[in-house]
């Protein structure tokens, strides 16, 4: 009972002293977040292993309400020192994670950064960080569309290593350099012995207008067979109006043939999103992209002409609390090779899906 008492007392103490920091505008260092999203997809095509194609890795389960993405963050951040855990599970975490140690599968973010000048934005970041490629996050809600690009899906959406980064004043440009472990990697690949290398600069001349570079440069392949791979991502986002957005990008990607070679096999993908907002409630998106890779780098068909496929997608979100969003989408995918399988393992040209979801953060 005294135990009791004592821990209650100290219990209280503690609300008493962050209501008191509140009340005097003193800000928390520690806080904790959360985010769920449930969905629900059919594949037209309804393949028989209720699974969307192999490069298709957020939202990739059919015919089936089921849990993409549901985590749970601390984020602790002081002058100089900031520090983020993430925990999740979903079917994006099985599909993302599945080539890491079972104790890894379900790190979505582990990291800690020191601010290493008094007057500048100057850190270093280490550990397990989101990609610092693209404009699309595996978090669907901070996304215009529900589901994610093929390039999106197709480019890391995490990243472990270490960066230095730095942003001016006033928070027009934003640059870092990046040494990491690999191509959307928490362990290294068995037999690779080498550090890959990326950079980022973004540059905001208005708070309307956003254009970003980012690069990737490494093996992500054993020493024995390694081969050079060359990324770059472009995209530019620009606030045409209060509620009206556009957002293009353009990545393309050289990997050399073999160990040693100066030929390379090359790959790229356009991709142009519109986003309409009539009412602070209501939104709506469309989506056009192409993706492009012949010899299979990063998608391989094992057909003639490789992947070479258009989407088009139409995304209608209502915002049903502040924080609870309920989107739904139509997808198409067209391809030039005969690569989606159907129900009765025949393959088609065309693809297309629905699918709604539920996405909640707190």
């Amino acid at each position: 009972m005294k135990k009791y008492i004592i821990s209650s007392l100290l219990l209280l103490g503690t609300i008493h002293i962050l209501q008191a920091q509140e009340n005097v505008g003193i800000k928390n260092p520690l806080t904790i977040s959360g985010y769920v999203e449930v969905y629900s997809q059919y594949d037209f095509s309804n393949p028989k292993n209720n699974s969307r194609p192999g490069y298709v890795y957020s939202h990739h389960r059919n015919n089936e309400v089921n849990l993409n993405l549901g985590l749970i963050k601390l984020n602790y951040e002081s002058d100089r020192i900031r520090t983020n855990l993430a925990l999740a599970a979903g079917t994006y975490m099985n599909a993302n994670y599945a080539a890491e140690p079972v104790t890894l599968k379900n790190i979505y973010e582990a990291n800690v950064g020191i601010k290493i000048s008094e007057k500048h934005n100057l850190w270093i970041d280490a550990g397990v960080l989101p990609s610092h490629i693209g404009f699309e996050s595996a978090i669907s809600k901070d996304c215009y569309t529900l589901t994610r690009s093929i390039g999106a899906d197709n480019s890391p959406y995490f990243e472990t290593g270490a960066k230095v980064s730095y942003t001016t004043d006033d928070g027009k440009w934003m640059m870092s350099g990046l040494v990491l472990n690999g191509w959307q990697r928490i362990q290294r690949i068995d037999g690779n012995s080498t550090p890959a290398f990326g950079h980022q600069l973004t540059y905001r001349p208005t708070d309307k207008i956003t254009l970003n570079s980012s690069s990737f440069i490494g093996n992500d392949k054993a020493d024995s067979v390694r081969q050079m791979r060359y990324f770059h991502n472009f995209y530019g986002q620009f606030q045409l109006h209060d509620k009206f957005t556009v957002i293009t990008g353009f990545d393309i990607g050289a990997e050399q043939k073999e160990k040693g070679s100066s030929h390379y096999n090359t790959w790229f993908t356009p991709v142009l999103i519109a986003s309409y907002k009539p009412h602070d409630d209501f939104a709506i998106a469309l989506r056009g992209e192409y993706y492009q890779d012949k010899k299979g780098i990063i998608i391989n068909t094992g057909t003639a002409n490789g992947f070479q496929t258009f989407g088009y997608s139409f995304s209608v979100d209502y915002v049903v609390f502040s924080n609870l969003v309920w989107r739904t989408e139509l997808k198409r995918l067209q391809s030039k090779d005969a690569i989606f399988a159907d129900r009765n393992d025949s393959l088609e040209k065309d693809n297309m899906i629905g699918i709604t979801s539920l996405a909640l953060r707190f």
